[in-house]
């Protein structure tokens, strides 16, 4: 059940960042990241961030762009071998 919520949440979270002009396979977190040099961009990292501490998240941003960079949001047999080794 943990996992299928996880799902639902990233698939949500991919949505919402296809809905404000990104790509569908990548979450409005993990653009923040990518984007954070970018007007406007490190001010909604910062925001993200903090809710995802309240969570106990830390560095959302940062750790939902490296995941998308390793395909972890992907099923294990659709990741890069050296993703799935480790």
């Amino acid at each position: 059940m943990k996992l299928w919520i996880k799902q639902v949440l990233v698939a949500l979270d991919q949505a919402l960042n296809a809905l404000c002009g990104g790509w569908a396979d990548e979450t409005l977190s993990s653009r923040c990241w990518r984007y954070r040099q970018r007007p406007g961009w490190k001010q909604a990292q910062a925001v993200l961030d903090f809710v995802a501490a309240l969570l106990g998240d830390k560095e959302h941003c940062k750790a939902s762009w490296e995941s998308e960079a390793k395909r972890l949001q992907c099923p294990p047999e659709l990741r890069p071998r050296d993703a799935t080794e480790k």
